[in-house]
């Protein structure tokens, strides 16, 4: 944790072991001048970064001297209430990347192994709203490299248990080490499902001292993880997409899940009657779909949000509903500004302008017949 749980720490600890590294700040920005020096070094646009952060929180991206003035106390704010922590850092901005990461477990004799990687580059400010696993555009080797590296961080920190390493692919398949999350992510269900592996209950029997190679665990080696099919996880939140995926809040009038073979639903406190606080994260269930093709696992997840009912607060479905027929999300081209090079995925489908006709109709002749 303390190796890896600040990134800044992190990225030192790639760089004395060779792991391609996006070009960052080398001192301490204490203050205004000393962030112009160092982004005027780097060369514009750059990124400011939370030390401490995850999730998006105290990220700007910085294409002037001018903005940064605004933007360096903004992210230092942002990250002091976020984690208690307001150090800030700079890197080069790299232009529409993938957002690729490799999860790794290991144990407490040293033995680490990765369970393939996770594409997450379908995001809205800086946040993930759909992975999928494996990544399917990336070349072989550009995989291999993201292992080799991957092993490498976590082979020199001696990491033991759930982790994750994550980077940037850019077009040309030049790979940037970004951070390490040493910890169970959100995402993890869809390597659960490629791999058959459970994540979860082989990180609590290591925390318990069983290796790897035990008959509990059964990964005597890498040969031993083997990947089938794809799968796709769909964040369900209550945000508006219209509105640049503005959170709702309200009472959850009703609410009505999905099933089916090779779905799985990861879900908090979703019921009718349940309160949607503003003060909280918008995530309202992780909807994760399994596939022998990355099609089949697509049009088997657009099935199961179809027949959602979600009533009191609005939700991202039918957002996501467009981009699972996105033919250039299903061939893996998506890279992090998916989302606003397509502004199609953001208009209501045939289907919910049906719903939303409807709902109007029924309110007219509500109020028709209130007043007769």
């Amino acid at each position: 944790m303390q190796q890896l749980g600040d990134k800044v720490a992190a990225k030192e600890l790639a760089r004395r072991i060779g792991v391609p590294l996006i070009e960052d700040s080398q001192q301490l920005l204490t203050n205004l001048h000393i962030a112009k020096t160092e982004a005027a070094r780097i060369g514009y646009p750059v990124m400011v970064k939370a030390a401490a952060g995850g999730g998006g929180r105290g990220m700007r991206v910085v294409r002037s001297e001018e903005q940064l003035e605004i933007e360096f106390d903004a992210a230092k704010r942002e990250a002091k209430t976020a984690f208690g922590d307001d150090t800030v850092f700079l890197e080069k901005f790299i232009e529409n990347p993938k957002h690729i990461e490799i999860q790794i477990i290991g144990d407490h004799e040293g033995n680490i192994v990765h369970l393939y990687e996770r594409d997450c580059s379908v995001q809205r400010r800086f946040q993930k709203v759909v992975e999928i696993a494996p990544a399917i555009s990336l070349q072989p080797f550009t995989k291999d490299k993201l292992y080799t590296y991957a092993l490498r961080i976590a082979h020199e920190c001696k990491y033991n248990n759930a982790g994750t390493v994550e980077f940037l692919v850019d077009k040309q398949e030049n790979i940037y080490f970004i951070e390490v999350n040493p910890r169970v992510q959100v995402e993890h269900t869809i390597t659960e499902e490629i791999t058959g592996i459970d994540i979860v209950r082989t990180q609590i029997l290591i925390a318990m001292g069983y290796p790897l190679h035990h008959k509990s665990i059964y990964i005597a080696s890498q040969n031993d993880v083997q990947i089938s099919g794809y799968a796709i996880q769909c964040r369900v939140t209550t945000e508006d997409p219209a509105e640049n995926f503005k959170p709702d809040y309200g009472t959850l009038i009703a609410y009505r899940s999905a099933g089916g073979m090779g779905i799985r639903l990861d879900a908090g406190s979703a019921y009718p009657g349940a309160q949607i606080s503003p003060f909280f994260d918008s995530l309202l269930v992780k909807v994760t779909s399994w596939g022998r093709t990355m099609r089949g696992a697509s049009q088997r997840l657009h099935r199961a949000l179809r027949e959602f009912r979600v009533r009191g607060v609005k939700t991202n479905i039918d957002f996501l509903l467009n981009l699972l027929q996105e033919e250039s999300f299903i061939q893996g081209h998506a890279t992090v500004n998916f989302i606003q090079d397509n502004p199609q995925l953001l208009q209501l489908p045939r289907r919910a302008i049906a719903v939303q006709n409807y709902c109007c109709m029924q309110q007219k002749l509500l109020s028709m017949a209130i007043q007769m």
